[in-house]
């Protein structure tokens, strides 16, 4: 599998000027620009212009500043219900391997984001306290 580099990466691109967007919000860490294909009106991407393919490769100020850019676009978009989505990884829907944010408006007619969730089995308050202690001591 071929790893994307900031060189062939199209959200760096985006960054750089190379390729438009429609740009609603810049700094000098994040950029966030209205989707191409949008699930509902206002969809739009955050992303660091720091290239990291996924979520746990960023430096921890992009990271934070992030959502703080996803807030101030929520309160502009003056929406009541929405997603911010964010996919690691092919299994998890990573198309584009820079991390990146969806916030998706939810309209009164249903546009938006829609998914199922399938809990997959129901562990025991001992399993659940066993790996919430294993993560704990992985935590730096």
């Amino acid at each position: 599998m071929k790893m994307t580099t900031a060189l062939d990466c199209i959200f760096c691109k985006i960054v750089q000027g190379e390729i438009p967007s429609a740009k609603i919000f810049e700094n000098d860490q994040v950029l966030a620009f209205l989707d191409i294909n949008p699930l509902s009106k206002g969809h739009c991407l955050i992303i660091p212009k720091t290239h990291a393919e996924k979520l746990h490769e960023l430096p921890d100020e992009p990271l934070r500043e992030i959502l703080v850019v996803a807030k101030k676009i929520a309160l502009a978009l003056n929406v009541s219900d929405y997603n911010v989505l964010q996919n690691n990884g092919s299994r998890a829907g990573q198309v584009v391997k820079h991390a990146h944010f969806h916030l998706i408006p939810k309209t009164e007619d249903g546009r938006g984001l829609n998914f199922s969730w399938n809990p997959h089995g129901k562990p025991s308050n001992e399993e659940l306290n066993q790996l919430a202690e294993d993560i704990r001591k992985k935590i730096p």
